[in-house]
């Protein structure tokens, strides 16, 4: 589960709610769109990989299809990429019918929907990364 320490409290928890904490602490760059409705639109991009497609595909989910329901390894990465396909086509569906759709999910600025290669050529993003911080496995599992 991805955390964040910041200060002297106990870490934040979940990808979403340390992205408004960032939003909200760091407000240069923004995350979100000024626009209301675009805010609403980009949180609804998010949690569609969030809430309806990551779900199936954590460390918990893989290690209970292994060790509960004895499912062989091409039978896991079958369901992974069926969940991943599904969700990286309902966010491609939904950014096809979004006029504001640019370089990222809404316009040419990464916002807190933008989980794709696009961030990666972003020096701030790729210096970032989970696995280049201090404490990161060396290959994270699928």
């Amino acid at each position: 589960m991805p955390t964040l320490l910041d200060g002297d409290g106990p870490p934040l928890m979940q990808s979403l709610a340390i992205l408004e904490y960032l939003e909200e602490k760091y407000p240069q760059p923004p995350l979100l769109p000024v626009d209301l409705r675009a805010r609403a639109h980009v949180r609804g991009l998010a949690q569609m990989l969030a809430i309806d497609a990551h779900p199936f595909i954590v460390p918990r989910v893989r290690k209970y299809l292994e060790q509960e329901l004895h499912l062989d390894e091409p039978t896991r990465v079958k369901w992974l990429r069926h969940w991943l396909d599904a969700g990286s086509r309902a966010i491609e569906d939904a950014l096809a019918r979004d006029p504001p759709t640019g370089r990222f999910c809404c316009g040419d600025r990464p916002t807190i929907a933008d989980t794709h290669d696009a961030c990666m050529q972003i020096e701030a993003f790729a210096l970032e990364h989970p696995m280049r911080q201090a404490g990161a496995q060396s290959t994270a599992p699928l």
